[in-house]
């Protein structure tokens, strides 16, 4: 299942891990955030114990958003050691996430 990002342990759950962390930006009234939704939770079984996956409401945590310039959702995010190695933005197909894991694991 995919894990909770917020303002709170952004730092220490994603920042500080040395995995590649996938961060989905999203918000309950956004159609394609919730298209997106049941991709995500995959990721998060498949890539288990090798990669992080999870997702920041940016209702709920406007600080990490506003940290990271997301203007527009979905926005998804691959954190690795602290620095954003890539970026997808808007509902995308299953192999456009695989393909930035898989380059960046």
């Amino acid at each position: 299942m995919a894990k909770e990002y917020t303002d709170g342990n952004f730092q220490s759950e994603v920042l500080q891990s040395d995995k590649l962390t996938v961060v989905d930006f999203w918000a309950e009234w956004c159609g394609p955030c919730r298209a997106i939704g049941p991709v995500i939770e995959e990721l998060s079984k498949e890539y288990d114990g090798k990669v992080n996956v999870g997702k920041v409401n940016v209702d709920h945590n406007p600080q990490v958003s506003m940290n990271y310039g997301i203007t527009s959702i979905p926005a998804i995010l691959f954190i690795k050691n602290g620095q954003v190695v890539d970026k997808l933005v808007g509902a995308q197909p299953k192999a456009n996430f695989v393909r930035k894991i898989e380059a960046n694991i």
